[in-house]
C-alpha cells in the first residue's frame, strides 16, 4: 500500500480505486498497467537480441527456436556434419509465436539468428529468407478434448459437416489453397473460418473457447494440453525445413550445403 501510494505520488495520478468490495485498477492504473507490462516484454526481447548479437560475432551458430518451430530436427542434423565445424557452436535464441511479428523474425535472418526451422510454404516467408526442405508433416486436425470426434482414431470428411473448420486466410499457401479449394467444390457442408496467416497459441486456445475444429499439423500434436490431433483421410502434407538469410555468409552456406549432402 505504502508503494502504491508513494507511486501516485510521483506520477500525480490514482491507479487504484479501494472500495468495501475489494481493489480496482482506475482506468489510468489500467494503462499504465499495459504499458509497463509492455515495456517489460520489450526489455526482455531487447536483452535476448543482445546476448545473441554477441554469440553471432564468435564461432557459433546462432538457431532460433519457438513453441511452434522448435529447433530439434536443425540440432538432429547438426550432430551428423558437426564434425566438419570443429571450431562452431550452437546457440538456440528463443523468439516468441506471434502471428503479427513473425514475419520481423523471418526479416532477422543474418542478425538475430543465422537459421530457423519450421513449417514453410508461404509465399510471405519465402520472399524474405532462403530456404532448404528436409521433409514433410502430415495435415491433421486438433479438436478439444471434449468434441465429439476427440475419440476417433481417424476422420473420415463426412465426420466434419456441419462443423467449422479453422484454417489460415487464402492466397499465402499453396497446400491450404488447395485444401481450402477441394473443400469449399466437394465439402460445402464443411464451415470455413479464417484464422490469421500464421498460428500462435491464440488460435490454439480459439480452437478450444469455440469447440471448432482446426487443420493443423503432426509436430503439433503436443502443442495445447487441451487439443487432441488426428489423421485425416487424406494425402496432404506441407513441407518443413532450414530457413536461412538471402544473403548469407560463406560459413552458412558451407552448413546448408553439408546438410544437403547427406539429405
Amino acid at each position: 500500500m505504502k508503494k502504491i501510494n508513494t507511486l501516485e505520488d510521483q506520477l500525480d495520478l490514482k491507479l487504484l480505486e479501494r472500495t468495501p468490495t475489494g481493489i480496482h485498477l482506475t482506468k489510468a492504473g489500467a494503462l499504465i498497467y499495459q504499458d509497463a507490462k509492455f515495456m517489460i516484454d520489450y526489455s526482455a526481447k531487447s536483452l535476448r537480441s543482445a546476448r545473441a548479437a554477441m554469440y553471432t560475432s564468435s564461432a557459433a551458430f546462432c538457431v532460433g527456436t519457438s513453441l511452434l518451430n522448435p529447433a530439434k530436427p536443425f540440432m538432429d542434423l547438426w550432430y551428423q556434419v558437426n564434425r566438419d565445424f570443429p571450431d562452431y557452436k550452437l546457440h538456440l535464441v528463443p523468439f516468441e509465436d506471434n502471428h503479427e511479428g513473425i514475419l520481423t523474425e523471418i526479416e532477422q535472418l543474418g542478425t538475430k539468428f543465422d537459421f530457423l526451422i519450421g513449417v514453410c510454404d508461404s509465399r510471405r516467408w519465402l520472399s524474405r529468407c532462403n530456404f532448404l526442405p528436409i521433409g514433410r508433416y502430415r495435415k491433421m486436425i486438433s479438436v478439444s478434448r471434449e468434441h465429439p470426434l476427440a475419440e476417433k482414431p481417424c476422420i473420415q470428411l463426412e465426420n466434419l459437416y456441419g462443423e467449422t473448420l479453422m484454417m489460415v486466410k487464402q492466397g499465402d499457401s499453396e497446400t491450404n489453397d488447395f485444401i481450402r479449394h477441394n473443400l469449399t467444390q466437394n465439402h460445402p457442408a464443411i464451415h470455413i473460418e479464417d484464422t490469421p496467416r500464421f498460428y500462435d497459441i491464440s488460435v490454439f486456445n480459439r480452437c478450444i473457447e469455440t469447440g471448432n475444429i482446426l487443420l493443423s499439423i503432426e509436430c503439433w500434436q503436443d502443442i495445447h494440453p487441451g487439443l487432441v490431433s488426428i489423421p485425416v483421410n487424406w494425402d496432404y502434407t506441407i513441407p518443413y525445413g532450414i530457413l536461412y538469410s538471402l544473403n548469407a555468409p560463406e560459413d552458412v552456406l558451407k552448413l546448408v550445403e553439408a546438410i544437403r549432402k547427406i539429405l
